[in-house]
């Protein structure tokens, strides 16, 4: 049986993937992520795989050639820090080397799966379309969405989108995240601060057209990323950018609502102030149009974001007495 690779396995995304494919018996799977000195090793926990490789030693693999017969690369590893200012290394890190595993892929007939982001539309000024016609006119907000955006817009180039498959992931949450430090999702810190302070805290809207907590993201469980991640290997003739979000547009305040919910908790948010270093850069509204993956045949229905939280929290955040 051929090999499965997934980059970033260690990650967020990356390890819930790799427990997926667990359950359905695999475990001829190779991860591929930087685990440095921190806990991020305790993701790979209750995995079978293979074997991990460090970047540096997988793309000295690739370029030499030198893999087992390999089915399918999944490339989840990025950096997906929202607020990293090195440029360099974000086209480096997310731009050079996803067009390395891209080129070897399709060179050695391998299936090539990646990561793309949300972070890629920009404002929304030209809505949330995954068409072909719409990625061009794209302007990110940020410098890691415009690496993302680089390798979209090099692969529609190249043609290459008619034989791989690209994920644009929304606003994902769930277990796994804990490594993420500060990037965690705002579900996982709002236990912390309701158990420790009674009440979470959000972001104050710096426009007149939102109100506090208003502001309206699409907020996908991982369980439901991951899933459709898996459609696109399960369905090697599907190939394209697609979305991957539930179509519905929620704001901060019922996500916060839904964490007090799952707590058996009321409702206490208070609003503070965004740091001025990411005003300009904030997306106010974020909801995934999923016409082109239902299209492909992507039929599953997402979690709703009550059910998620709920899931989530109670499963795997809250730890017993």
């Amino acid at each position: 049986m051929k090999a499965i690779i997934v980059t970033g396995g260690a990650g967020f995304i990356g390890r819930n993937l790799v427990e997926a494919l667990n359950r359905r018996g695999e475990d001829n799977i190779y991860i591929v992520d930087k685990l440095g000195r921190d806990e991020k090793w305790r993701n790979l926990l209750g995995l079978a795989f293979e074997d991990a490789w460090g970047i540096d030693d997988f793309r000295r693999r690739v370029r030499d050639n030198d893999l087992p017969p390999v089915a399918t690369i999944f490339h989840l590893g990025a950096c997906s820090a929202t607020t990293e200012a090195d440029a360099d290394y974000l086209l480096d890190n997310n731009y050079r080397t996803t067009r390395e595993l891209c080129e070897w892929s399709l060179k050695n007939g391998v299936r090539f799966i990646y990561a793309s982001s949300a972070a890629t539309y920009g404002a929304g000024e030209h809505g949330y379309d995954d068409s072909d016609d719409v990625t061009p006119l794209l302007r990110p907000l940020n410098m890691y969405g415009y690496s993302k955006h680089m390798f979209d817009l090099w692969a529609l180039r190249r043609g290459h989108l008619r034989a791989i498959a690209g994920v644009k992931y929304f606003n994902v949450f769930g277990p796994g995240e804990d490594h993420k430090g500060d990037m965690r999702s705002v579900i996982n810190k709002a236990v912390t601060q309701i158990v420790e302070t009674g009440k979470v805290q959000l972001f104050r809207s710096h426009r007149p057209d939102y109100k506090d907590g208003e502001q309206l993201r699409d907020f996908v469980y991982v369980k439901d990323a991951v899933a459709q991640t898996l459609f696109y290997h399960d369905h090697p003739e599907v190939s394209g950018l697609f979305n991957a979000g539930t179509g519905r547009a929620r704001s901060w305040n019922d996500l916060a609502r839904a964490v007090f919910a799952a707590l058996g908790r009321e409702p206490v948010i208070e609003y503070i102030d965004m740091p001025e270093t990411i005003r300009e850069k904030y997306q106010y509204y974020t909801k995934s149009d999923t016409a082109k993956a239902r299209a492909a045949g992507y039929t599953r229905e997402a979690f709703t974001l009550e059910d998620a939280v709920r899931d989530y929290v109670v499963n795997y955040l809250v730890k017993p007495a």
